[in-house]
């Protein structure tokens, strides 16, 4: 039998997600060789993502290998990952999250103690987030893999950024640099990662089926459900994070201004069988005040 191909973007953290699932795959007997791809998200580090207006700027070029049949599987850090995948593609299966939350890696530990810092992120949700909780701060965009990201925190003399944990663990980057920022609302699906294939591979998917984890996969569907009746994209200032407790999962759920001005937060608990979860949370949100916070961020695309 051939090795599965496994289509993986070409960075640090991709390639480690990578072979992650290759030593997962040869768990069920299953041999792989990773294909790694360039994507437009890789190549345009200088625009932030929310100004690229492309859907699944990090993840249609691997959907493009895998519907031309050149890679068997490919390998996502889900929060990239349009909450509407493409025709003839589906879910392989999502293994355990790690930490789905944010930390912030900062230049001196009295960071807190500053009347005003400069923060990076590209990210429009932590912008958001952090500007709501810190109103005299001063957000700036930053792009690239980890440890370019980490230096330029210096040589730009900012007093931090913001980065996934789960991305900073699995490079074991050194933990003392960063604290957990605990009060900030993650992406969703923040920390999980997909795997795909293409919808015809009946006999693989049955085969890679036992691999998921089915709290994390019931968590981040509720997550991406969430997001996909605010009609947000993978960009918007839109947070959710869902967990397990004795058969229930807790919900939160958020949106929030970019500047900082409104900050709209839910927190619900539903049966974990009840398929409507990130719905239901949707329609909450939007009653509590976050239908006048998206139409502002609608009105200003």
């Amino acid at each position: 039998m051939k090795p599965l191909r496994i289509g993986t973007r070409s960075s640090a953290l991709a390639l480690w997600q990578a072979h992650w699932v290759q030593n997962a795959l040869s768990q069920i007997g299953l041999t792989s060789e990773l294909v790694p791809i360039h994507s437009s998200g890789d190549t345009n580090l200088v625009q932030p993502l929310y100004e690229m207006g492309v859907v699944g700027v990090f993840t249609k070029e691997l959907d493009q290998v895998l519907l031309q049949n050149e890679v068997d599987l490919c390998v996502h850090s889900m929060k990239d990952v349009p909450t509407q995948l493409p025709a003839g593609i589906v879910a392989g299966f999502v293994p355990e999250r790690g930490h789905a939350g944010d930390v912030f890696v900062f230049q001196e530990k009295n960071w807190k103690g500053l009347p005003q810092r400069t923060i990076a992120t590209s990210s429009l949700r932590r912008q958001a987030q952090w500007l709501f909780a810190y109103k005299n701060d001063q957000v700036v965009p930053l792009r690239g893999n980890i440890q370019t990201r980490i230096d330029k925190i210096k040589a730009n003399n900012w007093d931090g950024a913001i980065f996934a944990q789960a991305g900073l663990e699995r490079l074991s980057t050194d933990p003392t640099i960063y604290t957990l920022i605990d009060w900030m609302i993650p992406a969703p699906a923040q920390g999980a990662i997909l795997v795909t294939t293409r919808a015809e591979e009946t006999k693989l998917l049955e085969n890679i089926k036992p691999l998921s984890h089915l709290p994390t996969q019931d968590c981040v569907q509720a997550e991406r459900d969430f997001l996909r009746a605010l009609q947000g994209g993978c960009s918007a200032p839109i947070g959710a994070h869902a967990s397990v407790q004795n058969n229930r999962i807790s919900f939160v759920g958020s949106v929030t201004a970019t500047d900082g001005s409104r900050h709209i937060e839910i927190r619900e608990s539903y049966d974990r069988q009840d398929p409507n979860i990130g719905k239901q949370a949707a329609e909450i949100l939007v009653r509590n005040g976050g239908e006048q916070v998206l139409e502002k961020l609608k009105s200003h695309e």
